[in-house]
């Protein structure tokens, strides 16, 4: 028996991350902008916070 094909198998590696995030963002898989602003401004000082783990969630 054949396996079947991947649903995204014939697309690109930029195409399949873009269909990803349309379906994070339509799922309301999000961060919202403020706080990923907030979390920017700490970068290239010396209290430099690393992206929060519950982002990759």
């Amino acid at each position: 028996m054949k396996p079947e094909r991947a649903l995204y198998e014939d697309l690109d590696a930029p195409d399949r991350a873009r269909l990803r995030a349309l379906a994070d963002i339509a799922e309301g898989r999000t961060v919202p902008h403020e706080q990923v602003i907030e979390w920017l401004k700490t970068w290239g000082t010396p209290d430099e916070k690393p992206m929060p783990s519950e982002w990759l969630e």
